[in-house]
């Protein structure tokens, strides 16, 4: 078994209960991983297994530091293993004020070693929990009180922060309240995040890489925008299927207030003024927005129009439509982006792998 430091290697086969697991991956030690499937599909058990909390046969290696082997007869105890879990309920204590709760989880870091941006008042602002301090923890509001959950784990100093679905339990709009704090987490921490979800919408927004699972099994796993466009898995046949990319601002159009970004293979255009140039953004492409011509359009209101290659075709077991993967780029050589169109519109251009074509999208939104 070979680890690199930069990474953290996973490993866990067993029995709890009625229900299976044999799961292996590795991920990042930065940014964050989700943990993405179905109800059921062993998300839980396998963060739970991280924590310690649960223990199955296997090993858990984060950088250099061993908390499982079982080959080796290594069990590190949840209390001993320098992680912060972050539950679908804030769990916080009740007779504490915000700023006890806080420090409370900095008190249980002891003497770890500390880190600039992982002080109290970086926290409190970081997750702009500032005006909270002093108020009892049921005074909060869910997102609130899951604001200051994330700042007391953060304060234990932890290697790692698990997050199992944290906005569950929230409604639409107080998950958009509290979304980009998480964001402000992905940009400001050098810290492995594993984030446990079964919202796409959440996992596109927040997340890196992705591990697919499926009744207790790995499907797939590797970065987010290599996995939405692989036609082998059931992303892109998903009816809100999407894709991320990342962009950075070439320039903005003060004239028409459009921002230009740069993406592998071409350019995509954007409303509004997005940021100072050079300032890199993720764009989301929706695979019901993209379209497809043999020739360069001029008299159309879509303002992107890319000339790309088609990958691969899929039927999705429909009469009706077809999943088509497109490398952007003359060549096929830049980002890949999904597209769902009729098999008769396929039919009539003659669409194949290797078709050249202009990909026509018609939206492309900011997410983060």
């Amino acid at each position: 078994m070979s680890v690199q430091a930069s990474e953290i290697s996973t490993s866990f086969a067993g029995t709890l209960g009625g229900f299976s697991l044999d799961v292996a991956f590795k991920m990042p030690m930065r940014g964050i991983t989700a943990l993405f499937g179905p109800s059921g599909c062993g998300k839980t058990t396998t963060l739970r297994c991280m924590a310690g909390l649960q223990h199955l046969p296997g090993h858990f290696i984060v950088g250099e530091e061993v908390w499982q082997d079982s080959a080796k007869g290594v069990f590190v105890k949840t209390h001993e293993r320098p992680l912060g879990y972050v539950f679908q309920e804030a769990s916080l204590f009740q007779h504490l004020t915000v700023r006890q709760n806080l420090l409370y989880g900095a008190r249980r870091a002891g003497d770890a070693p500390t880190s600039d941006a992982l002080d109290f008042d970086a926290i409190v602002e970081l997750l702009g929990i500032g005006h909270l301090l002093e108020r009892s923890p049921v005074a909060l509001s869910g997102g609130e009180r899951q604001r200051v959950a994330v700042g007391r784990a953060l304060l234990s100093r932890p290697r790692i922060l698990l997050m199992d679905e944290p906005l569950a339990a929230l409604d639409r709009m107080t998950k958009e309240e509290i979304l980009p704090y998480f964001e402000r987490l992905h940009e400001s921490l050098a810290l492995p995040i594993v984030y446990v979800s079964h919202d796409i919408g959440e996992v596109a927004r927040l997340a890196d890489t992705m591990v697919l699972l499926a009744k207790g099994r790995v499907i797939a796993s590797g970065p987010l925008t290599t996995l939405q466009t692989d036609p082998n898995l059931p992303l892109v046949a998903a009816p809100d299927a999407a894709v991320m990319l990342e962009g950075h601002v070439a320039h903005v159009d003060e004239d028409f207030a459009l921002t230009h970004f740069t993406v592998p293979g071409g350019t995509l255009i954007v409303p509004g003024r997005q940021g100072a140039p050079g300032r890199e953004r993720r764009l989301r492409i929706a695979a019901s927005d993209v379209s497809f011509t043999l020739t360069a359009a001029t008299d159309t209101t879509i303002l992107n129009c890319l000339p790309a290659r088609i990958v691969s075709i899929d039927g999705l077991n429909s009469e009706a439509q077809v999943n088509i993967i497109a490398a952007l780029g003359a060549d096929g050589s830049g980002a890949r982006i999904a597209a769902r169109i009729t098999r008769k519109s396929q039919t009539a251009l003659g669409l194949a792998p290797g078709t050249s074509v202009f990909a026509q999208i018609k939206s492309v939104a900011l997410v983060r």
